[in-house]
């Protein structure tokens, strides 16, 4: 069996790739509003995007139904962005009620 020597990713080299990844000063700044009590604005917000990543989809979707759609590969990018986003919060939700059950099983 032949071995795999040349395999390489575009873009996850180079800084460009790694753009949306979040910086270390994004995420404790989100800990530090968690800690100072914001965890109900930062929910809000969380699920604004949500609802705009799944406007989007919705758009894209409609493009590509209608036919009028420009990029396809960046309409199927956006779908599935939306598609993950709503099952990252579908799974912070069942963390959250998870939460909730356990500290009502919790005897004082």
């Amino acid at each position: 069996m032949a071995h795999l020597t040349h395999i390489s990713a575009p873009g996850l080299a180079t800084a460009n790739g790694l753009s949306n990844v979040n910086s270390a000063s994004d995420i404790s700044l989100a800990d530090s509003q968690v800690r100072n009590g914001d965890f109900s604005s930062l929910l809000k917000q969380s699920l604004a995007e949500l609802n705009a990543s799944q406007e989007d989809s919705d758009r894209a979707l409609a493009d590509m139904a209608n036919g009028t759609v420009k990029d396809l590969h960046q309409a199927a990018i956006t779908i599935g962005k939306a598609e993950t986003s709503m099952k990252l919060m579908l799974e912070v939700r069942n963390k959250a009620i998870s939460a909730y059950k356990e500290i009502l099983r919790t005897q004082i």
